[in-house]
């Protein structure tokens, strides 16, 4: 098995992602480091699916909440987070709370030692020292994955989890969004040969660069993306799905694949990483967006899913729509980190004889 210690940071950080992934993986096959989707095969997808469902389960009585926080109450989690969020950080401390992990954060650099001159790197160096746990979120390519590395060389490795990497990964919303993809058609024939279409600002969104790599699991997923030509997917996606003997399909119309659609994932122009003042503001997203027009088009089973916040692209009346499925996203969301974070230190199988003993 490939370690982190058999390479310096040059020479591993040009490796390929399947051998970046075995580096940062458990015995077990499962992730230590959880930093992109690339990391998850079918089985461990199956595995945190299973474990979240359970988790959702046992919290229901207060028997099962003591259970699932005495699971690491011994433990801490650092929640760093130095790009702005609410959804993704609350996630997080959910569930953490859930599996009576003790928590601190930095949300603002500002009131951190880095606004003193200290490097994020030597930050979360120190944070390691007090923490069992990094969870961060952060605007820098490839931040994540360096600290990950540098860390599995130190003498007291502790994990990390990517909430949101640059443009580059967001690997755990990904997994939340394959379990609200699960929990939709697992009575319907799994998720296996959907059409699912990626609408908004594909260029920039690494929601769904993360969601896509996940999705090539699955056998016969259609991949549509639907963009103005200025937010267009990226080529290297295109040639990772392919390669993976998935179809895809670029297109501008999105009227055109609404009735094809089994899942339509909206996302929001991103115009944060815009290079300068205004310049996401001169694309035409007039053709982007949901409304009750436009959910007339769509299957009676097909879902609508959005890893938000959103912004005009799906209007407020499309809520009430049983299809619209982003609401629910945000609370699997927390069960699946919940899953992720057992995972992480090997508390699935406690986790699963509980569940079949008891419900």
């Amino acid at each position: 098995m490939k370690r982190t210690t058999d390479y310096g940071w040059e020479r591993f950080s040009a490796l390929p992602l399947a051998d970046k992934a075995e580096c940062f993986a458990r015995p077990d096959g499962m992730p230590f480091h959880t930093i992109f989707a690339q990391q998850f095969g079918r089985g461990a997808l199956d595995r945190l699916c299973d474990a979240a469902t359970q988790i959702r389960a046992i919290a229901k009585t207060r028997a099962g909440m003591e259970f699932l926080q005495g699971q690491l109450f011994h433990k801490r989690a650092m929640i760093y987070f130095t790009q702005p969020s609410s959804r993704t950080f609350l996630s997080f401390l959910s569930a953490c709370q859930i599996l009576g992990l003790r928590t601190g954060e930095v949300r603002d650099a500002s009131v951190s030692s880095e606004f003193k001159g200290e490097s994020r790197e030597d930050s979360i160096r120190t944070f390691s020292s007090y923490f069992d746990l990094i969870v961060m979120r952060t605007r820098e390519k490839g931040l994540a994955e360096k600290m990950a590395w540098a860390l599995s060389r130190s003498r007291r490795p502790v994990p990390i989890i990517n909430a949101g990497s640059g443009k580059d990964q967001h690997p755990t919303q990904a997994l939340l969004d394959v379990y609200t993809l699960r929990r939709s058609f697992e009575r319907r024939g799994g998720l296996r040969g959907l059409t699912v279409v990626y609408v908004g600002d594909l260029a920039r969104g690494r929601t769904v660069r993360s969601l896509s790599q996940l999705l090539a699991n699955y056998e016969g997923i259609r991949h549509v993306f639907v963009a103005p030509a200025q937010l267009a997917i990226g080529e290297d996606v295109l040639a990772s799905l392919r390669a993976a003997g998935q179809e895809c399909v670029v297109s501008d119309d999105m009227a055109k694949w609404l009735p094809e659609a089994d899942a339509v994932y909206m996302t929001r122009i991103q115009d944060e990483w815009d290079e300068s003042r205004g310049e996401s503001a001169r694309i035409d997203t007039s053709r982007f967006k949901i409304g009750l027009d436009q959910m007339r088009l769509m299957k009676p089973g097909a879902i609508l899913m959005h890893p938000l916040p959103r912004r005009d692209e799906i209007a407020p009346e499309v809520d009430s729509d049983p299809r619209a499925m982003y609401w629910r996203q945000v609370r699997n969301g927390m069960w699946m980190r919940a899953a992720l974070i057992a995972s992480t230190f090997d508390r699935l199988s406690r986790i699963d004889k509980y569940y079949r003993d008891n419900l």
